[in-house]
């Protein structure tokens, strides 16, 4: 059990809503991939090739709950300082990946469906293990940013399975939006939802790359772990409402050291604005 990690969990409510729009979020994105090719083959009159996009669907889950419980239940064996290096490695490396994912869907996500239509004829000329892997590899991508992103998100739980559950949750309500989706039952603007789950998505990592920062100052391998930014714990209530909120979803602390409020601060401002600035349409060549 990491030391940061060591106070009292955050309310139920709080845990669960954090990781379930979390679970939305990525579950609906995964979703719209699955149905994209199962839509190609179905037009296509391919649905013998059905079977291998569900195996390598059913893979990649399976692949994604294996990475997320290796982590997060082999971390937990650990304790001390070693436990904290670990947390401050993989809460780094989550934000990473979860950064790239989420600064390449800002301009991927237009193209994505002529590219996994594209994907998908070719892999059919292929055989079944090209459609297989075509399927595992664009479920597997979306299912790892999700399981490393939820590393860092439920440290501050105390071992706790409502952010699991809240997730599952999450993932639940994507798949049934997905089939109303899939048969025209519902319309959802994807632009708004991804621009504005993005920008949660973004605030989250920010507070793992924190919540990284000071594990690792713990552990000693950063400097600066007795400067502190500041302290409003005497006017901070960690027990309210907005303190569990704010320490169960975005990894708040009253107390923070100089160099997490930098690096939180900074990624905050880079990022954002990388992933808020207009997609440049590229111009259409001249013919002379």
């Amino acid at each position: 059990m990491s030391v940061l990690a060591a106070g009292s969990a955050p309310s139920i409510a709080t845990q669960m809503f954090g990781s379930g729009l979390i679970g939305l979020r990525e579950g609906l994105e995964t979703g719209i991939v699955v149905m994209i090719l199962v839509a190609f083959l179905v037009k296509s009159d391919r649905r013998d090739a059905l079977k291998w996009v569900w195996l390598g669907v059913g893979i990649a889950v399976a692949m994604v709950a294996l990475i997320f419980f290796v982590i997060h239940y082999g971390t937990s064996t650990v304790t001390g300082l070693t436990a904290e290096i670990i947390a401050g490695l993989a809460s780094l490396v989550a934000v990473a990946i979860v950064t790239a994912m989420v600064l390449w869907m800002r301009t991927a996500a237009k193209d994505m469906s002529g590219e996994l239509r594209s994907g998908m004829e070719r892999a059919l000329t292929v055989g079944p293990i090209a459609v297989l892997s075509l399927s595992f590899f664009a479920v597997g991508r979306e299912g790892v940013e999700t399981a490393l992103l939820m590393v860092g998100y439920a440290e501050n739980t105390n071992g706790s399975l409502w952010p699991l559950l809240g997730l599952l949750f999450g993932i639940v309500v994507a798949a049934v939006l997905t089939v109303f989706l899939y048969f025209g039952a519902i319309r959802i603007d994807f632009a708004v939802f991804f621009r504005y789950t993005g920008i949660f998505l973004i605030v989250v990592a920010a507070g793992i790359l924190a919540y990284g920062i000071r594990a690792l100052q713990i552990g000693g391998l950063l400097p600066g772990g007795s400067s502190i930014a500041f302290d409003i714990t005497a006017h901070y209530d960690a027990s309210s409402w907005y303190g569990t909120v704010l320490a169960g979803i975005f990894n708040f602390r009253p107390e923070p050291t100089v160099l997490q409020a930098v690096g939180w601060l900074l990624y905050l401002v880079i990022v954002l604005f990388l992933f808020l600035r207009p997609v440049r349409v590229p111009e259409p060549a001249l013919t002379s």
